[in-house]
């Protein structure tokens, strides 16, 4: 099937499942990058008593914050 046939069928609200193969399919621009980033202590202190306050970790809360100065 054509990208425009698929593209058609699935505009016209057909149930286009049976039709991907969803072994290969991504999420773009979600995929994880681990990056190190050296923090004074002074600022993982302030992080860690955040993070506690909101129930979350300190990997929670930088993801968070970062996401929100980005958006």
């Amino acid at each position: 099937m054509k990208a425009t046939e698929f593209d058609e069928r699935f505009d016209a609200g057909e149930d286009m499942s049976a039709h991907v193969d969803w072994t290969k399919a991504r999420r773009l621009n979600v995929e994880a990058k681990r990056v190190n980033v050296d923090f004074p202590t002074w600022v993982v202190a302030g992080l860690d008593r955040q993070a506690q306050k909101l129930g979350i970790t300190r990997q929670a809360l930088i993801k968070m914050w970062i996401a929100e100065r980005l958006q």
